[in-house]
């Protein structure tokens, strides 16, 4: 285990949970929930997944130290993975690392932002990665450890405390761990990552700094057309960062809906564009002072007097995941991001 998971390794003595639990916490190492004991030979295990990955590291934000497989691995044993994720957890790593994510804002703003990741492809299933029902909840070791693990690196070796270089006003329950895979299997079109460029069996992991979902009720309409209408009514809100109409946000849908929408002839781009229409929020919406911070500040994305939420329709990021029932959800980001996605490596 390491002082401050840069430095080399030390010797903290023999430690039962608690005492190793209570040391964590006064080296500020812990999240709140309990960590597993990093000891060297199960490190050193995690980092044999990844042997083959020699492509070095860019310092990681704010602290701008340059992350190892070793204090990685260290951040993956500390939250609950079995060695077989680690390879996840680093093209997360790398995702987040990218220049276009935008590290350092989505760390030290005071947006409730968390690392989202989506996992796509066959190691989903071979992993146990939920992309069924409760797929954004508890129950899956998976995805609550891979979530976990890309966020106690944030922490430990990124330098993201809260309260410090964390500067979130309140932060969200997804600063623990947002992590699920799209459930291919259910989904009507081409999986995500095919669509983004990627072949059909290769592995990869998505990032964006979002806030947690948003419930997307509607039980009533049985056409693709009125499920489009509630989709959009809902992301139209004027209090959400994207409102300056920059950045990605995502579309969760959930199996029943997506069937809907699919029967109606609807293509992904058809309801790209429909939702980043009909989600424009009028200026007469937006209080006098917000909207001349984003007009003029923020050189908003304003036309027609509409606020659009996304630079353009391929803005928004549409996945299908979730089990049985008529739900779907949105997934605002930070907004001056990108999406960024990696192959996985050692998948």
């Amino acid at each position: 285990m390491t002082e401050d998971m840069n430095s080399e390794l030390i010797e903290v003595g023999d430690l039962d949970p608690e005492q190793w639990n209570d040391y964590a916490i006064e080296q500020g190492w812990s999240d709140g929930f309990p960590l597993v004991f990093p000891a060297e030979d199960v490190v050193d295990r995690f980092v044999d997944t990844c042997r083959g990955d020699n492509e070095p590291f860019p310092p990681m934000s704010p602290r701008r130290v340059i992350p190892t497989l070793q204090n990685i691995a260290a951040n993956a044993v500390m939250a609950g993975c079995r060695a077989e994720y680690f390879p996840v957890v680093v093209s997360a790593v790398r995702a987040v690392l990218n220049p276009d994510y935008n590290l350092h804002g989505t760390l030290a703003t005071t947006h409730p932002c968390a690392q989202l990741v989506i996992v796509n492809g066959p190691l989903r299933r071979q992993l146990d990665i939920n992309c069924g029902s409760n797929c954004f909840g508890q129950g899956s070791r998976a995805n609550a450890t891979i979530g976990r693990a890309l966020q106690l690196t944030l922490l430990n070796v990124g330098g993201a405390k809260p309260g410090i270089m964390d500067r979130a006003t309140q932060g969200s329950p997804a600063k623990y761990t947002f992590c699920f895979g799209e459930n291919e299997e259910e989904s009507p079109w081409e999986p995500y990552h095919v669509r983004r460029g990627f072949d059909a069996a290769d592995s990869v992991v998505t990032a964006l700094p979002s806030e947690p979902p948003h419930n997307i009720n509607d039980h009533a309409s049985t056409t693709g057309e009125g499920l489009l209408q509630t989709i959009a009514g809902t992301i139209s809100q004027t209090g959400a960062n994207v409102l300056h109409g920059h950045g990605p946000y995502v579309l969760v849908l959930g199996p029943e809906h997506a069937k809907t929408i699919h029967r109606d002839g609807w293509t992904i781009q058809d309801i790209q564009e429909k939702v980043y229409e009909e989600s424009a929020i009028h200026v007469s919406r937006v209080p006098p002072e917000k909207r001349k911070n984003y007009e003029v500040d923020r050189s908003a994305n304003v036309r027609n007097e509409k606020f659009y939420l996304t630079s353009s329709p391929d803005g928004i990021q549409i996945v299908v995941a979730g089990g049985p029932g008529k739900h779907s959800a949105y997934i605002p980001t930070f907004g001056a991001t990108r999406e960024c996605s990696v192959r996985i490596s050692n998948a």
